[in-house]
């Protein structure tokens, strides 16, 4: 019966509320995403500095790369919080992981029901955002290879029709253009030509002068916009499973750093507790 007490407070010093798995866990799945991050920033440093200084000054407001640079920064710092804070157990920087988990969650929450309510803003935004695109098209080759592919992709040009190209000084359909592009549209509005071996890049040449009818022949002359909204529409299931995708993660991280939080809090009451009790002879 002598060794009873000694052996009681040998399990109870080894005894921990910290699961290996939840805090493993937490740690791993943070270290993924702070490498992808990394990644992320590099990509976008990397596509900045292969710009010319001119084109990288002219439109930071609509430079993928920065917004690379920027979406990689912040999760960079986030996933730095739930890495060391699982790993060395640290509430605080937990605590920060999981507040800023949660708002990131819930600002993606808002903006999509936001978007849905008011569409017609939305669709406002939108427009305008291609607008700026459009005048900055020959600023940026990041932006220019990005626009040519979703007119591509979604079979339009410009915004709301293929006239919008004027919006850009180098389309701009005046009088006193001096630019060889006056009046044109990029190849990438042009129709598919079938078999064709070398991309005519000057197949929209002079298209804004002419009418909805004779341009069509050539070009899609729908926007953007509409064709935009209509895909939409009809894919709704599947921008639905992307943005359960997207939640779903963010939501086991803030679910695994509250549990390993708390199972810290417990671990530090019961250190509390055999501190306090050390001296009892019956301990």
């Amino acid at each position: 019966m002598a060794g009873r007490p000694g052996a009681t407070a040998a399990s109870s010093e080894e005894f921990s509320f910290v699961s290996p798995l939840v805090k493993y866990l937490l740690f791993f799945f943070n270290m993924l995403f702070w490498v992808i991050s990394m990644v992320m920033v590099a990509v976008g440093v990397y596509a900045r500095l292969m710009k010319h200084a001119e084109a990288a000054l002219a439109c930071l407001a609509v430079d993928p790369a920065i917004l690379l640079i920027v979406v990689g920064v912040l999760m960079f710092l986030l996933t730095f919080c739930g890495c060391i804070g699982s790993l060395r157990e640290n509430i605080c920087l937990l605590q920060t992981f999981s507040l800023c988990l949660t708002v990131v969650f819930l600002l993606q929450l808002a903006a999509g029901v936001l978007g849905f309510v008011f569409s017609d803003k939305a669709r406002g935004k939108v427009s305008e955002i291609i607008n700026n695109a459009i005048v900055h098209y020959r600023d940026d080759l990041d932006l220019q290879n990005l626009i040519d592919f979703g007119q591509k992709k979604f079979s339009c040009c410009g915004g709301i029709s293929y006239k919008d190209w004027s919006l850009n000084m180098y389309f701009n359909c005046s009088e006193d253009n001096p630019s060889r592009e006056r009046c044109s549209v990029p190849y990438s509005c042009c129709l598919p030509t079938p078999n064709q071996a070398v991309i005519n890049t000057m197949c929209g040449q002079g298209m804004q002068a002419l009418d909805y009818v004779e341009a069509s022949k050539v070009i899609y002359t729908n926007g953007c916009i509409d064709k935009l909204v209509n895909w939409i529409h009809s894919n709704l299931f599947l921008l639905g499973g992307v943005a359960l995708g997207l939640a779903i993660p963010q939501l086991v991280g803030i679910l695994l750093s509250q549990i390993l939080v708390n199972q810290i809090k417990d671990q530090i009451k019961l250190q509390l507790y055999n501190q306090q009790h050390r001296a009892d002879p019956w301990y």
